[in-house]
């Protein structure tokens, strides 16, 4: 089809690159992300201008976070910007004049590894993003699953724990309380409190005390064998592999996709959560039990897998 453009908009830029069919990225182009939502759509529209120049191009991918209309046209609500019922399809084309869709970023991203990184050769996958929160994405049959009115794989805010932790989302108990970049520098922290002596090496990295406990350091001193650090990572290994659990049986995917910035420490937390994932599997022992694999494309995949979404000519259930 051509060479499509995917915008990924991040709370301190907004990314645009020229993306090839193979899911190359050509060239980038990169932005302050504005406070004001018009701001933030003459942004986007001034990215997406300055990574096509020299580019023949078809159309343009945007990957927002919150939930978008299963017309790809609309973001219903936006957790981190003012948008309500947004029209951001009409207000970029007309920018920009190239077709534009909308895509959740998550979505997106989980899209982006299955077409072009740890879900190649799968056909039935589950993305989660591991990261301030956790999100997903789920591909079944070699489609984006995107639910009837656009909004599925909202994973974080599963109801895990009833009466549980105060989400962000108004909610109480969601998944992303207890499996995310926020729930670890939590235990750690608790943890450093109760048993100070299981924890030189994570204080000493910080100013010396819980509250300066920063997620960095957590990883650097589970790598150095500190206890606190290790165990903390175990407790959210804990629950992401419960999560999964539940979702292998709602879904029996082939593979499970784990991106998002706490796959990047890899095996510290991957074997955790696979252990984890086993023990909670029903039938576990008797049953073939999908693979648990790395993300590929890091911070990449949201702008890929939108940029490969733009090809795509009718909306994805």
């Amino acid at each position: 089809m051509g060479l499509t453009i995917g915008v990924d908009i991040g709370g301190t830029k907004i990314a645009a690159g020229v993306v090839d069919e193979e899911g190359n990225i050509l060239s980038t182009h990169k932005v302050p992300t504005p406070t004001t939502p018009e701001a933030i759509v003459d942004a986007i529209a001034s990215a997406v201008e300055g990574a096509r120049v020299g580019h023949e191009i078809v159309g343009v991918g945007i990957g927002a976070a919150g939930y978008v209309n299963r017309q790809r046209s609309t973001v219903y609500f936006a957790p981190n910007i003012d948008w309500r019922q947004e029209p951001l399809k009409e207000k970029v084309e007309a920018r920009v004049g190239l077709p534009v869709v909308v895509e959740n970023d998550a979505n997106a991203a989980a899209w982006g590894e299955y077409k072009f990184g740890g879900g190649k050769g799968h056909r039935n996958v589950i993305c989660i993003t591991l990261g301030t929160g956790l999100g997903g994405g789920i591909i079944i049959g070699n489609k984006l699953r995107r639910g009837h009115f656009g909004v599925a794989a909202e994973f974080g805010h599963i109801r895990m724990v009833p009466d549980g932790l105060l989400c962000g989302c108004g909610s109480q108990g969601c998944w992303e309380q207890y499996a995310s970049g926020r729930a670890l520098v939590r235990y750690a922290k608790q943890r450093a409190n109760a048993t100070p002596e299981r924890a030189e090496v994570l204080l000493a990295l910080g100013d010396g005390t819980p509250d300066g406990i920063e997620g960095k350091h957590i990883s650097v001193a589970a790598r150095q064998g500190c206890p606190v650090a290790v165990d903390s990572y175990r407790e959210l290994a804990r629950w992401a592999g419960a999560g999964l659990a539940d979702l292998a049986s709602l879904f029996d995917p082939s593979a499970f996709i784990v991106g998002g910035g706490l796959s990047d420490e890899g095996d510290l937390v991957l074997d955790p959560i696979r252990k984890s994932y086993k023990r909670w599997l029903v039938g576990g022992n008797w049953r073939p039990v999908a693979d648990v694999i790395a993300a590929q494309l890091g911070n990449k995949a949201g702008l890929v897998g939108a940029a490969d979404l733009a090809r795509e000519p009718d909306p994805i259930m």
